[in-house]
């Protein structure tokens, strides 16, 4: 039995039925080359029986305690069912990309059983008219909800399932899991007593590290970190969500965003496809003539987690704010801006320490937290708040071939969750050479996916044009 952070369980109290708090991951997969026998169902379940002990997410559900007067516990569950997990469909007619992105959109928008173990899979086949695969392609949506994983454990999750050869030497994993009983509520009330005695000291202890901490950072400069991040604008994406979701991406070349970085200058990939995804929110906008005219802001966040770190999960982050520039027209005059604010932002959070400013959670309890969230829900107050435009997160990957039960995954992306007041969600997800941008939203935020994607595509064009490289 091992207790959730205060951070992990957020995202347990947080969850509505219009809101779940998953996060995906798509692996689309090659069919298998002539010779070569095809990935059977039956196959993809051994897969997984095989990797479970690599893992502890994958047994593990959640065991609250009595009206939420402390953070949940993971318990081993001793219903653990794979079959209920690991599920098997198809695309409709004519299997095009416009088809995978509705049912995507529509498996992001179900809330998983949290009665369970939170992770589902579903097995996609009928991929036969996605512009750019081959017919007998396959994919693969990993669903697990955000109390259990970020993205980083996300990334070594799919690392736990995937072989670096298509048949390689099978391993020997040693299963010690043993399943646990469901505590009693008298045993959890008792930890939560001490719990609570013992918050007015951590509280103690946190506002003398950051005090100390403010200090160094204002003591030895006179010049402030950037500040100026106009949260107060409101565009469509701050609003209310509804259940409904559209999701929609595309993706691009690994050089070619290498060869804007280059152009541009002084800055990273991560200011490029910042700069991307700040264009295709200008057009965006501006089509509707809603473009505000100081630039957007985006929520990015950062990975506290240690290299060496394992898969045990959970969440590890802090966040920071940088502008998207939608304020500024030419492409690298764009990127330039956001890279002159992202190192001021990162500077700030490393000074006052990110590890800190994400142990401040651990101060309050979640509960009390929590039911702040909601009554500014109920209340409108959320809508009126100031918050980022966006959320855009970068997820790593690896730059060599994947390989699932001998199939080759030829395309991976994540998808991201939304909020009330943070209806707009961008995951960058890099693999093998290529980058994926993919964003989730409202379907009443966004009633025209398809124009958001060509508005991504068109911010694109512009980049390349604007380092000569055409098409």
């Amino acid at each position: 039995m091992k207790q959730l952070s205060n951070m992990d369980s957020l995202f347990v109290y947080n969850e509505s039925a219009k809101a779940p708090l998953h996060i995906s991951s798509m692996f689309i997969y090659d069919p298998p080359v002539e010779g070569e026998p095809p990935v059977r169902f039956k196959d993809i379940l051994r897969r997984y029986e095989e990797r479970l002990p690599l893992s502890p997410v994958f047994r593990r559900k959640l065991s609250k305690v009595v009206f939420d007067l402390d953070t949940p516990y993971w318990i081993e569950d001793p219903d653990f069912d794979l079959e209920f997990h690991v599920r098997h469909i198809a695309l409709p007619a004519p299997g095009d990309w416009r088809q995978l992105c509705i049912s995507l959109a529509r498996l992001q928008s179900r809330p998983l059983d949290l009665s369970r173990p939170p992770w589902e899979v579903y097995v996609i086949e009928g991929l036969n008219n996605v512009n750019g695969l081959p017919e007998g392609s396959f994919g693969m949506l990993i669903k697990i909800h955000h109390a259990a994983i970020d993205g980083a454990t996300g990334a070594q999750l799919g690392a736990v399932l995937h072989d670096l050869e298509p048949n390689p030497v099978p391993r020997d994993i040693s299963d010690d899991w043993q399943p646990e009983e469901e505590p009693s509520q008298l045993r959890k009330l008792g930890k939560a007593y001490l719990n609570f005695i013992t918050t007015p000291r951590k509280a103690t202890s946190l506002v003398k590290k950051v005090v100390k901490s403010r200090n160094n950072l204002f003591g030895n400069s006179t010049k402030t970190p950037q500040t100026e991040h106009n949260l107060k604008v409101r565009t469509r994406f701050n609003q209310p969500i509804s259940p409904h979701r559209v999701f929609g991406g595309l993706r691009m070349d690994l050089d070619d965003v290498k060869r804007i970085r280059r152009v541009a200058g002084e800055c990273t990939l991560n200011d490029v496809l910042l700069s991307i995804i700040g264009g295709a929110m200008r057009h965006y906008l501006e089509d509707k003539g809603e473009l505000p005219e100081s630039s957007l802001v985006s929520l990015v966040p950062i990975n506290t987690r240690k290299a060496d770190a394992s898969t045990e999960g959970g969440n590890e982050v802090s966040v920071m704010y940088v502008s998207v520039g939608t304020a500024v027209a030419d492409p690298l005059e764009r990127i330039r801006f956001i890279n002159s604010d992202a190192v001021s932002s990162k500077a700030y959070a490393e000074a006052v320490s990110v590890e800190l400013m994400s142990s401040t959670i651990d101060t309050v309890p979640t509960s009390l937290m929590s039911l702040g969230m909601r009554v500014g829900v109920k209340t409108g107050l959320v809508s009126k708040a100031a918050l980022p435009q966006t959320i855009v997160t970068n997820v790593p990957g690896p730059q060599f071939p994947l390989y699932f039960c001998g199939a080759k995954a030829s395309v991976g992306f994540g998808i991201g969750c939304i909020t009330d007041g943070s209806g707009l969600f961008h995951t960058v997800t890099s693999y093998n050479g290529s980058v994926t941008l993919t964003f989730l939203s409202c379907r009443e935020m966004m009633t025209d996916p398809d124009f958001y994607h060509q508005c991504i595509n068109r911010s694109l064009q512009e980049h390349l044009e604007a380092v000569g490289v055409g098409g």
